[in-house]
């Protein structure tokens, strides 16, 4: 089975999120900054382990 890094989702731009004004609030705990940018990103720390747990396994 294939696995999923950090490295992969970067090289993948997983972490670039949507506009500020377009964000939903569930998706706070995995949201990482957006104050300067005015664009979220997304946390891969919090990402990749769910993401393994919910389509990998």
């Amino acid at each position: 089975m294939a696995t999923v890094s950090m490295r992969d989702m970067l090289k993948a731009g997983v972490h670039f999120g949507h506009q500020t004004r377009y964000w939903n609030p569930k998706m706070k705990p995995f949201i990482f900054g957006a104050a300067v940018t005015k664009f979220t990103s997304i946390n891969l720390e919090k990402t990749v382990p769910m993401f393994t747990k919910l389509w990998l396994n």
